[in-house]
C-alpha cells in the first residue's frame, strides 16, 4: 500500500515514520526545503523520543522518502493524508485553516487518480464537508473520497500512542473510504485495539471532545489544589484519593502551573468558538480557557510570595522550558508567562531546558541567561523554581542544592520534591495545593 503525507511537522512526520513501520510506502512531502533538506540528511526537525531511529531505520528500508515534489509524493498514493498545521487564527480563537485549504487545493490540482483525502490535522467540525464539496467542485473527473483520521498524539510518548494506541477513530461516508483506512490500520487489528468508524463531523469533534475534557480535569485539578493552600489541605491526596475512582481516573490529575503546548490552548479556544458559532455555547470550556490564562499570568506572583514579596534584584533559577518534558516544544508553555513575569518584577532570569533552548531563546526577553547546564542556572541563585519536570531535575538533592544556590527558597510548580527533606535542609519549600507548616 502506498500513501503520502502533505506536511512533515511533528503530527506529519510521527504519522508517517509509524505507518512506514506497520510495512506501508509513505513518501511525506514538506514545502519548506530546509527542513526537506534536515530530512533527507537524516536529521530530525523536532525532538521526539525514538523517532530518529524509527525514521533512519524507514528511510534505509525505502518505505519512508521525501519527494522534492508534491507530483511525485502523491504519484500512486491511494489515501493522501493533509498533515499541516492549524494554529489559532489572531482575533477569534478560530483555527486557521488556510494552510489545509492550500494544501487540498494542490493535491486536487495534481492528482490523477482515484484517492481518498484524508485530514489528519486537527480541524473543526465542518472541514470534512468542505473538502468534499472543494473536491466535487475542483475535480468533477476524479473520484475523490474525503476521511477525517484525527491523531491521538502526546508529545514525549508519541511513538507509542501511533503504535499501540487507546483508539483510532475514522470519519468516513463511503465504503472505498473504509477499506482504504481499514487496510492501512491492520496491525493494529492484531493488536485487538479498537478502530472506531463514524460520520465526518462526529470524527471531528471526538478530538476536540476529548481535548477539552482532558483540559477541564487539569483545570478542576489546579481550582482544587488553589483551595487546598486555603483550607490546610494536599492536592496530590485529594487527587489519588478521586482518581482511584474508576469513574474518574487519575491521569491528568496533577496540579501545577497550567496547560501549554500545541493542543489544549488551541483546541479549548476552537471547540469554544464552533459551540458558540453553532448555537450551544459550552460553559465549561470557556471557564476552562479563562481559568488557565489567569493561572499561567499568576504563576510569577507566587515565586514573588515566596520570596517575601520583592523580587528586585533576585537571581531566579528557572528549571525547564519546555511545557512538558520529553519535548522541545514552546508553544504556549507556561514557562514563558513566567519568566516574563520575573523579569517585570526586577529579578534575574536563569534558565536550563535539557531539549528546549534553541526554541525557547526567539521567545524570551534578551534579558533572560540560558545556562548550559542546571548547575550553571543554580549557582549563586536566590531562588530556584521549577517548572517542567524532567528526570534530571527531580534528582536534584537538598545538599546539592545547599551547596550551589545562595538563598533558600524552592518553588516547586509541579510537586516533584519532597517537601520534608527540603525544609530539613533550610529551605523555604512552596509547592502547588500543599499547605505550608
Amino acid at each position: 500500500m502506498r500513501i503520502a503525507i502533505i506536511g512533515g511537522g511533528y503530527v506529519g512526520l510521527v504519522s508517517g515514520a509509524c505507518f512506514a513501520e506497520f510495512g506501508v510506502a509513505v513518501a511525506v512531502a514538506e514545502a519548506d526545503p530546509a527542513k526537506r533538506d534536515m530530512l533527507l540528511a537524516g536529521r530530525i526537525p523536532i525532538y521526539e523520543p525514538g523517532l530518529d531511529k524509527l525514521v533512519e531505520n524507514n528511510v534505509a528500508a525505502g518505505r519512508l522518502t521525501f519527494p522534492d515534489t508534491l507530483g511525485e509524493a502523491i504519484a500512486g498514493a491511494e489515501a493522501v493524508f493533509i498533515a499541516v498545521g492549524t494554529p489559532t487564527r489572531r482575533g477569534d480563537g478560530h483555527a486557521d485553516l488556510t494552510y489545509v485549504f492550500a494544501a487540498v487545493e494542490q493535491v486536487l490540482a495534481t492528482l490523477d487518480h482515484p484517492a481518498v483525502i484524508v485530514t489528519k490535522s486537527t480541524v473543526p467540525v465542518g472541514t470534512g464537508r468542505k473538502i468534499l464539496e472543494m473536491a466535487r467542485q475542483l475535480r468533477p473527473d476524479l473520484a475523490v473520497e474525503v476521511a477525517s483520521n484525527p491523531e491521538f498524539l502526546r508529545e514525549g510518548s508519541a511513538i507509542p500512542d501511533f503504535m499501540r494506541p487507546d483508539r483510532v477513530v475514522v470519519g468516513a461516508e463511503s465504503e472505498r473510504a473504509r477499506d482504504v483506512l481499514r487496510q492501512l490500520y491492520r496491525p493494529l487489528y492484531r493488536l485487538e485495539r479498537p478502530i472506531i468508524f463514524t460520520g465526518l463531523e462526529t470524527a471531528e469533534l471526538i478530538k476536540y471532545a476529548a481535548n477539552g475534557f482532558l483540559a477541564m480535569k487539569i483545570t478542576f485539578i489546579n481550582e482544587m489544589a488553589d483551595l487546598c493552600e486555603k483550607v490546610g489541605a494536599d492536592v496530590t491526596d485529594v487527587a489519588r484519593g478521586i482518581g482511584l475512582d474508576g469513574r474518574i481516573g487519575k491521569k491528568f490529575l496533577h496540579a501545577g502551573p497550567g496547560f501549554g503546548g500545541s493542543c489544549f490552548p488551541k483546541d479549548t479556544l476552537a471547540l469554544m468558538r464552533i459551540a458558540e458559532e453553532a448555537g450551544a455555547p459550552s460553559r465549561l470550556i470557556q471557564s476552562v480557557v479563562a481559568v488557565n490564562d489567569a493561572r499561567k499570568e499568576g504563576l510569577a506572583s507566587r515565586v514573588a510570595a515566596a520570596c517575601g514579596g520583592d523580587l528586585q534584584g533576585k537571581v531566579v533559577a528557572v528549571l525547564g522550558l519546555a511545557f512538558k518534558p520529553e519535548t522541545d516544544d514552546m508553544r504556549e508553555s507556561p514557562a514563558l508567562a513566567l519568566i516574563r513575569g520575573l523579569v517585570s518584577r526586577g529579578a534575574t532570569v536563569r534558565a536550563y531546558d535539557p531539549e528546549a533552548m534553541a526554541t525557547a531563546r526567539p521567545l524570551l526577553p534578551e534579558a533572560v541567561i540560558l545556562a548550559e547546564t542546571a548547575d550553571g542556572a543554580l549557582t549563586g541563585a536566590d531562588a530556584l523554581v521549577l517548572i517542567t519536570e524532567w528526570n534530571e531535575f527531580r534528582v536534584l538533592a537538598p545538599a546539592r542544592l545547599r551547596e550551589l544556590m545562595r538563598g533558600d527558597v524552592v518553588v516547586d510548580l509541579r510537586n516533584v520534591y519532597d517537601p520534608g527533606p527540603l525544609r530539613a535542609a533550610g529551605f523555604s519549600y512552596t509547592g502547588i495545593g500543599r499547605a505550608t507548616p
